[in-house]
């Protein structure tokens, strides 16, 4: 989907379809990034710069992606979070597009906002006591917040995720995947569905989510902390967000400092109970068996040829580990297992 020659004719469509949000056809325009869609820079006549963001096709249909903005405007009015606005059409509607090939491509705009991604490390410690308010914050406002009429979001559910109708693909088909590994991510898979329909989904465990609050969705400048791309934001537990904010780092081992600094922050907002914190290895390993099918479903994308068969390899790892605390725990089937400090329950684990 993304190879060389389908970006060029992806920058093409778009560069015509520019004059929808006022642009010239000769406005400057880069590509920033490709993951689940493809996301460009454009900049206009008086240098202001504008991010549009080229869906890909029967992922999310339009109602959806306007669900996704109105969430947005709804996080920017309360002053949830710092998060660039959806820009408007010279129409009116936060949606444009343009045709490729037969098929019809949503294209959203937004505000461009300054700032870096942080890189992986300890030093992420205070962001990620920052990261758990702004998402203790999030959470609080999807509780209270009363949707639009025909607000529709995917539901991250396990059988979304590693069961019966995985929206990215079977981690069976992971990269490298060998029958000893596929018998460990089998049997931990089965705990993980167990230890999830134990803990429910009830109301405030589970609800709308940011889904996607990586490193790459995070911007750093100075003393603020930017949060972007809602493009994964659907119902799923709460607790997950913060599985998703360590994506592809999961085995390192500054993981544990990040989780107890992101539980500190979120505790400064809302409350966290010792069940819920017993919870956070499980959601951690979902999550990463999870991109273990995204990364051999997507593997055109450079975030998954970065990671390759290794990564495969590492949640193997992990996964033995997580099993082998299981065979300690009187609980494991059925119920979470008791709390432990992250230090002592990361020591083994290991990656690729």
């Amino acid at each position: 989907m993304y190879d060389e020659a389908a970006v060029s004719r992806l920058e093409s469509r778009l560069r015509g379809s520019l004059t929808q949000w006022g642009l010239g056809p000769d406005a400057p325009l880069r590509l920033l990034a490709i993951s689940e869609n493809a996301t460009f820079l454009a900049e206009t006549e008086c240098g202001a710069r504008v991010v549009l963001r080229v869906h890909r096709p029967d992922y999310h249909c339009s109602a959806e992606i306007r669900s996704e903005l109105a969430w947005i405007e709804a996080l920017r009015a309360s002053d949830v979070a710092e998060t660039p606005a959806p820009l408007r059409a010279k129409n009116g509607d936060l949606l444009g597009g343009f045709e490729d090939g037969g098929r019809w491509r949503d294209v959203t705009a937004f505000e461009f906002m300054s700032g870096q991604q942080p890189e992986p490390g300890a030093h992420l410690v205070p962001w990620f006591r920052s990261l758990g308010q702004i998402t203790a914050r999030l959470h609080h406002h999807a509780r209270n917040w009363r949707a639009p009429a025909r607000f529709a979001r995917k539901t991250w559910d396990f059988d979304a995720m590693l069961g019966d109708r995985p929206l990215w693909g079977d981690w069976r088909d992971g990269l490298g995947l060998d029958p000893q590994g596929r018998d460990i991510l089998d049997r931990a898979a089965g705990v993980l569905r167990r230890r999830l329909s134990a803990y429910g989904a009830t109301p405030e465990r589970f609800g709308l989510i940011h889904g996607d609050l990586r490193l790459a969705n995070l911007l750093v400048d100075r003393d603020r902390l930017g949060v972007i791309d809602f493009d994964d934001c659907g119902f799923s537990w709460f607790l997950y967000d913060f599985a998703a904010a360590v994506s592809f780092m999961e085995h390192e081992p500054f993981i544990a400092e990040l989780e107890d600094a992101w539980l500190s922050g979120y505790a400064e907002v809302a409350p966290i109970s010792a069940e819920d914190r017993a919870m956070m290895p499980t959601f951690l390993l979902l999550r990463r068996i999870l991109l273990t099918a995204w990364v051999a479903s997507h593997a055109e994308t450079p975030t998954a040829q970065a990671m390759g068969v290794r990564y495969t390899e590492g949640s193997v790892a992990l996964a033995e580990s997580y099993l082998l605390q299981c065979s300690d725990d009187t609980r494991a089937i059925g119920a979470p297992p008791a709390a432990r400090r992250p230090a002592d329950r990361r020591s083994d684990l290991v990656a690729g």
